[in-house]
């Protein structure tokens, strides 16, 4: 005998019904004509599956009073921007440590402006995820504010609103992944940027305005995709992963967040004999550090960030028997390895942010040195540089160094926290090499009276290959080890299990998540 619903109840359930995509067909039609998903959609991908507690499902538009009410109860469902709170990868890191967030514009819903409720509804979340710990995963495809919201009496400019500065308060209390597919203006893209990482899909365009409000300033019509696509923003370091499409973002979301979630239980990885062969026999040869990385790691747990971005230095995040592990390392195939200013403000950022939430950092060092001329220091070098020592100074989770060849000067400081003591360990790889410059430009400074005083050319480069190889001899990681500049030289096979030894003596283990323990 089917049971007869009360009034009140079968009228609730109409009306979440027309908040949900079966209801609204003809703007899902629109978004799956597009090559996209619904915000729905979207949500279901992202969360464990009946995880999601929604809040402010009922709001509309504050609209009411040009607009048909039972039309606005479907057309601008949620005021635009659905939010709750639910668990994703709890089969990974347990219930407790999966507990998050969500926030996702529906650009269905008026381009995906934001309008009063919207914000009222965004304010709210912000407000449990600073209260209960929660990170936050946040789609914000949409146009920015919205000017048609007639209900409203008490805004003149409606600046006062606090959204935003209740999004960025969350910066270094939990984590906050931005995530974004089609237009992201105004003030989408200010909560775009100011999330800790950032995701963006190839059908992504983002900026601080829009097409109308670039015109509206005298500036001209521009075409909204010409405004901020992902190339550009890629290499500006606006986003941090590209992605190609909401499907893979989305998957991209889950892994980013679970490194913050703690350790998982099931890894893998592959034989770490390879590393031996890894540095060429020639110390001036470059080679993939990818390679080592993706190695040395769990199978399939690197993650890199800004790829395209200060290019001789690369960040992300890897695994080490289910361990999650920042990391930074020097890419020799770009400026030798060199830290520029452009990749020393991208590492000090990266290691602020992993820093506030606990992540154990392993530096993978193989650097000639800041890089240095007139045309490092109109990149503001010195100011730029010098953050890699402010951030490093300020680390309170520990530090691995590794050297995998070369580790001169100030840049190889910088690369490890500020100073080779720095670390809870720096080894080095039997191909390390130190000194206070590259060997061969201090051959060059040290030796040049030398140097100048024999005539015949080739005759000068036999002694200056001679010298060059007794500073080698002199700088050889073993000899730097017999000084106590660092701690050891270890066979490169090894480096998983030392730098695993280093973190647990630090106290970092595979245990319960940054968030809560995890489920037994």
């Amino acid at each position: 005998m089917t049971e007869e619903l009360r009034p009140e109840l079968q009228a609730l359930r109409e009306r979440l019904l027309r908040t949900q995509d079966e209801y609204r067909a003809e703007a899902r039609t629109r978004r799956h004509a597009a090559g996209y998903r619904t915000a729905r959609e979207n949500l279901r991908d992202l969360v464990d599956d009946d995880s999601f507690q929604e809040y402010g499902q009922l709001a509309v538009a504050a609209q009411r009073t040009r607009r048909d009410y039972l039309e606005l109860q479907s057309s601008t469902a949620g005021d635009g921007i659905i939010t709750g709170t639910a668990t994703i990868n709890a089969a990974q890191v347990g219930m407790q440590a999966a507990r998050a967030a969500v926030v996702i514009n529906d650009y269905a819903v008026l381009a995906g402006t934001q309008g009063f409720f919207h914000h009222r509804k965004l304010d709210r979340l912000c407000e449990l995820a600073e209260q209960h710990r929660l990170p936050v995963v946040m789609f914000t495809e949409g146009g920015g504010g919205r000017p048609g919201d007639t209900d409203v009496l008490t805004h003149i400019a409606g600046l006062h609103v606090e959204s935003f500065a209740t999004w960025a308060r969350l910066a270094g209390r939990v984590p906050r992944i931005a995530v974004n597919n089609g237009y992201c203006f105004a003030g989408n893209a200010a909560l775009f940027g100011c999330a800790d990482f950032t995701i963006a899909t190839r059908s992504s365009w983002i900026g601080m305005a829009g097409p109308a409000m670039i015109e509206g300033g005298g500036l001209g019509k521009v075409a909204a995709t010409d405004i901020g696509p992902l190339e550009e923003q890629l290499k500006n370091g606006v986003v941090d992963i590209p992605a190609d499409n909401e499907a893979h973002a989305t998957a991209l979301a889950r892994q980013l967040l679970g490194y913050f979630q703690g350790p998982v239980r099931e890894w893998s990885c592959v034989d770490q004999s390879a590393l031996r062969a890894a540095v060429p026999d020639d110390r001036r040869w470059a080679y993939p550090v990818r390679k080592v990385i993706e190695t040395l790691a769990d199978s399939g747990s690197f993650l890199e960030l800004r790829r395209v971005y200060g290019r001789s230095i690369i960040t992300g995040f890897i695994r080490l028997e289910g361990l999650p592990v920042a990391l930074i390392a020097n890419d020799c195939q770009q400026l030798g390895g060199a830290v520029d200013a452009e990749s020393a403000e991208k590492a000090a950022r990266f290691l602020g942010v992993c820093d506030a939430f606990g992540l154990p950092v392993l530096s993978l060092t193989d650097t000639p040195g800041f890089m240095v001329g007139p045309a490092s220091e109109r990149q503001a070098a010195v100011r730029r540089m010098s953050s890699l020592f402010t951030t490093g100074a300020r680390l309170q989770v520990p530090v691995v160094a590794v050297f995998l060849r070369k580790g001169y000067g100030l840049g190889a400081m910088a690369m490890t926290g500020g100073s080779f003591l720095a670390p809870v360990y720096a080894a080095a790889w039997p191909t390390g090499e130190f000194g206070g410059m590259g060997l061969e430009g201090a051959v060059r400074l040290g030796y040049r009276k030398e140097l100048e005083a024999v005539k015949d050319p080739a005759e000068r480069e036999q002694l200056f290959e001679q010298l060059l190889a007794k500073m080698y001899e002199a700088g050889k990681a073993t000899e730097a080890a017999s000084f106590l500049e660092i701690d050891a030289v270890i066979d490169p096979a090894d480096t998983r299990a030392e730098v695993l030894r280093a973190l647990r003596t630090a106290g970092i283990c595979p245990s319960p998540g940054v968030f809560g323990p995890a489920a037994p």
